[in-house]
């Protein structure tokens, strides 16, 4: 049986489950002397953006499917499916800031031509139009700090609760 989607799912949660896991594209096989062998897949992955303030990760998170569209939600401009307006740093988001997806197996990040602009921390906060997520990156949305987490999708699950979708 298939889970409906929650129509609130854009809502802060501390609990990621309502994130969709994205497949790594399938690896080539690989011809050994003893003949072909495929590497292993690699595991499907959860995304989750933790809310960053005060430089400590907070216990607001919001899970992510790829593609998602992050920003503030207005009637005029229509849905998001991350929808940052609950948050006080949230009036420096536009109303579709940025867009996060994968690509070939790779999470991306891509501003939409927000005010603010979308940021990521290298060595220091750089301005960018798009550039490649890993586990752990710092971005910024305006002056909204977050930090990208990626996790293996459990494939097991309790008796009573339904494998992730």
């Amino acid at each position: 049986m298939q889970a409906m989607v929650d129509e609130q799912q854009n809502l802060a949660t501390s609990e990621p489950e309502a994130a969709a896991t994205v497949d790594a594209p399938e690896a080539p096989p690989v011809t050994t002397p003893e003949g072909s062998w495929t590497a292993p897949e690699p595991e499907p992955m959860f995304a989750t953006l933790v809310v960053k303030r005060g430089g400590a990760e907070t216990d607001v998170a919001f899970p992510i499917s790829s593609p998602a569209i992050i920003g503030r939600f207005d009637p005029a401009v229509g849905p998001i499916d991350v929808d940052l307006a609950s948050l006080p740093e949230g009036s420096y988001v536009s109303r579709k800031h940025a867009r996060i997806y994968t690509e070939d197996g790779v999470w991306k990040i891509q501003d939409l031509g927000s005010s603010n602009g979308t940021f990521v921390l290298n060595s220091d906060f750089e301005r960018v139009t798009e550039a490649e997520l890993a586990d752990g990156k710092e971005i910024a949305l305006g002056n909204a700090r977050f930090v990208f987490h990626l996790k293996p999708a459990d494939t097991s699950c309790p008796p009573d609760e339904p494998a992730a979708v």
